[in-house]
């Protein structure tokens, strides 16, 4: 009969403890869907380019859009149609009078926009840098590719095509930050690595597709013992990749180039460029937008010691060639 009791006792406890359980794990997931933080379709978020009818940007705005929809908030998407300092800060000063939720800026010329970035800070704004910083601006944060880390991948990979011999080039955007530091790595990694090699020749192709076919032409003819050329950006690579045709130079010319819009994949597929740098631009929008929702609702304080917001986020780059080119095309 002790036992018997014992038995129900016992089953007793066990089944109020379990009540107790259950009740309690209610009430927490009941306090956590209470207390989670949703922004409304009011809320407004706009991402601030340059050249907007590129490519380049449409992974990022994908990444931008992704993060919006996670969050229940709206997203703009505004920018300068040419590679046009101040038309870009217009359209920046535009936005700021319409007092966004928050702003995501990659710039052209980080001097030129620190003070219209800093005006839409000190009015309560929140404002993060994605792809091309201005880091001498109050812009919270910088989310994009470590450029100098990337020039330094390019030249290795360049050493590597050209058998670590010979003269090379570079076509960039002297004016913007993320292609000097691309080239600074590039150039850097050359000097101190490769002793028998050189970079001859650094030209402006201005993000442009003829500019950068008529600057390579030239490079061609004042080198003509060229053996490779680094362009820091996709219409570059397409303009090295041009006049590499015209002057029948496709087998031995060695072009990397950067990003992965459909110019510079159909080239590497035709094997005029031998590689090009992905970066992760999908992760730029996404975080980009995180980051200023959470400025925004004030779930992280960035004077916070503790748990503030990181200044920077590399978001990586994978080199691409002819092997694994076809997974870079859309599905």
């Amino acid at each position: 009969m002790r036992n018997l009791l014992f038995v129900y006792l016992l089953l007793i406890s066990l089944f109020v403890l379990y009540v107790y359980h259950y009740q309690t794990n209610e009430l927490t997931k009941q306090e956590w869907s209470e207390n989670e933080i949703q922004g409304n379709m009011d809320e407004t978020y706009v991402m601030v380019t340059f050249q907007v009818g590129i490519d380049y940007w449409k992974r990022a705005l994908k990444g931008f859009e992704d993060a919006a929809g996670a969050l229940n908030v709206s997203v703009e998407y505004r920018g300068a149609r040419q590679y046009d300092v101040n038309e870009e800060i217009t359209v920046l000063e535009q936005v700021i009078a319409k007092n966004p939720a928050g702003i995501a800026v990659s710039t052209m010329d980080p001097d030129a926009l620190r003070t219209v970035i800093d005006k839409a800070i000190d009015a309560g704004i929140p404002v993060v840098m994605f792809d091309a910083d201005a880091p001498e601006s109050k812009a919270y944060a910088f989310l994009g590719t470590n450029n100098y880390h990337a020039g330094v991948e390019a030249a290795h990979k360049m050493a590597s095509l050209v058998n670590e011999k010979g003269k090379v080039g570079v076509i960039t955007q002297p004016n913007q930050l993320n292609h000097q530091e691309r080239t600074q790595g590039f150039q850097d990694t050359i000097f101190m690595e490769y002793p028998d090699m050189e970079v001859s020749s650094i030209q402006d192709g201005r993000g442009n597709q003829l500019q950068s076919k008529l600057v390579a032409q030239d490079m061609i003819s004042e080198f003509p013992d060229l053996v490779g050329v680094f362009a820091t950006e996709a219409n570059g690579g397409v303009g090295v990749g041009q006049a590499s045709i015209n002057n029948n130079l496709e087998e031995s010319l060695k072009i990397i180039s950067f990003d992965t819009d459909k110019g510079t994949l159909d080239m590497i597929q035709d094997g005029v460029i031998s590689a090009t740098l992905a970066q992760g631009t999908w992760e730029m929008g996404y975080w980009s937008l995180q980051f200023l929702f959470h400025l925004q609702h004030k779930i992280v304080e960035q004077e916070d010691a503790e748990t503030p917001l990181p200044r920077y986020v590399d978001t990586g780059v994978t080199i691409v060639t002819k092997k694994n080119v076809d997974s870079y095309y859309p599905q």
